[in-house]
């Protein structure tokens, strides 16, 4: 097993210590975490009450609270409490420029709350730092620090062109919900309330985006990644290339967190997190991405469970099962066949029973390594992608290979039963397990 990256480590230090305090967001807590290293905005949306600001303030004690600023926006907010007071120095030699120590624009780290309800003024200074990470200051343009903005909302933007480009300015998406668990509310009231350690330093985050970087997207993903951009179009969802550009992104961040160079499939699990525009969207983004997904997985198992190779070859003797079964029926009951007839059709049962036979001790062999890839395949998984809050779900797709393994082999001994009337020889296969 490849041992996690340092960064990696921590990150799994701060899930745990997040996991402790935020319950039923599992999902969620990893979700931060790949956007914070990966330097991309993130939304929550949901009702109050929530945790939504807890967690923001939690995420960014982990980094040191003195890169933090953050607030509550009204319609009544001015670009003054956001963005810093007008410099009267500066305004004596009729230059407008604001004193943005200790806000907005000198902050690493931003929580935003309501931002929504954010007024014109203040949105169009935003535009420029979530995308551009860059601040006009009266007539200076300033580059700001920026590495990671959370805004939580109760509600989505109403229609609306400014809080739309606002909007699409987030690539991670995510709606919370009130705790559904029993469990979890006796936990509420035990849960630790002291600060949280610091865990990370900036270094980190510069040292991931670094590598990630130098990360290749091999030629299987980029394709991956248009199919799922052609299913959704199918279903009359757009994506800007922009928000395609960023995701691309993300998952070479994942990969550089896990120490790849190459981007795998398994960089891309959070991807229906960046595609919805509301959350209704949501379960058709899941079930489109994961089609892809699956297919994609099992184009990269191919190797070790061939399941295309195995499935053509169970096909091509079904196909020729009842006209040779025919044969033997007519050799058993004296029929007359021609030279030429018998000659063929001997060769061909003759090459179907030797066939049949390796293809089915092969897949049976495979099918028994696979097995045991199951009997540890938490480990396995988590090593593919560290931030998998369901690791079930994905186990169970292993299993959905597995027994589609298992139904090919079933067809084979069919086939040879059929044929030869008999069972083959070292294909002998629990299917109860």
């Amino acid at each position: 097993m490849t041992p996690p990256t340092p960064v990696l480590r921590k990150v799994d230090q701060a899930i745990e210590l997040l996991e402790r305090r935020f319950l039923e967001r599992s999902e969620l807590i990893r979700l931060l975490m790949l956007a914070v290293m990966s330097g991309e905005n993130a939304l929550i949306i949901g009702p109050p009450g929530t945790a939504k600001s807890q967690l923001a303030r939690a995420v960014s004690q982990l980094f040191g609270s003195e890169h933090w600023f953050e607030y509550l926006l009204t319609r009544f907010t001015t670009p003054d409490e956001i963005f810093g007071p007008v410099s009267l120095q500066q305004l004596k030699q009729d230059r407008y420029l604001r004193k943005t120590a200790g806000y907005l624009p000198a902050a690493q780290f931003v929580f935003l709350d309501e931002i929504f309800k954010a007024n014109s003024a203040i949105l169009n200074a935003l535009l420029s730092i979530l995308n551009e990470r860059i601040y006009f200051n009266g007539s200076e343009k300033e580059e700001v620090p920026l590495q990671f903005l959370i805004a939580a909302s109760n509600e989505l933007p109403d229609e609306n062109e400014q809080l739309t480009a606002l909007y699409d300015r987030f690539l991670f998406r995510y709606e919370v919900e009130y705790l559904k668990l029993a469990a979890s509310y006796e936990k509420m009231l035990t849960m630790p309330s002291a600060p949280l350690p610091v865990v990370f330093s900036l270094y980190d985050v510069k040292d991931i985006q670094g590598a990630a970087s130098q990360v290749s997207i091999p030629e299987a993903i980029i394709y991956f990644l248009f199919r799922l951009k052609q299913s959704l179009e199918e279903k009359e969802y757009r994506l800007s290339d922009r928000r395609l550009h960023k995701i691309a992104r993300v998952w070479k961040t994942s990969a550089a967190l896990h120490g790849r160079e190459q981007v795998t499939i398994w960089d891309t699990v959070f991807t229906p997190h960046m595609l919805w525009d509301v959350p209704e969207d949501l379960p058709v983004m899941r079930e489109l991405y994961e089609q892809q997904f699956t297919e994609m997985l099992k184009a990269e198992m191919e190797e070790e469970l061939p399941l295309r190779h195995f499935s053509q070859i169970a096909e091509k003797w079904q196909e020729k099962q009842g006209d040779l079964h025919a044969f033997q029926f007519k050799k058993e009951v004296g029929a007359k066949i021609g030279k030429e007839a018998m000659e063929k059709n001997r060769d061909l049962l003759e090459a179907g029973k030797v066939q049949i036979a390796d293809t089915a001790r092969d897949l049976r062999h495979r099918l028994l390594e696979w097995q045991k890839r199951e009997a540890d395949l938490h480990s396995y998984i988590l090593e593919k992608n560290r931030l998998i809050a369901n690791v079930d779900k994905y186990a169970v797709k292993y299993a959905y290979l597995r027994v589609e393994g298992e139904r090919i082999l079933q067809q084979l001994q069919q086939t040879y039963r059929t044929l030869f009337d008999q069972e083959i020889p070292g294909a002998e296969y629990d299917f109860t397990r």
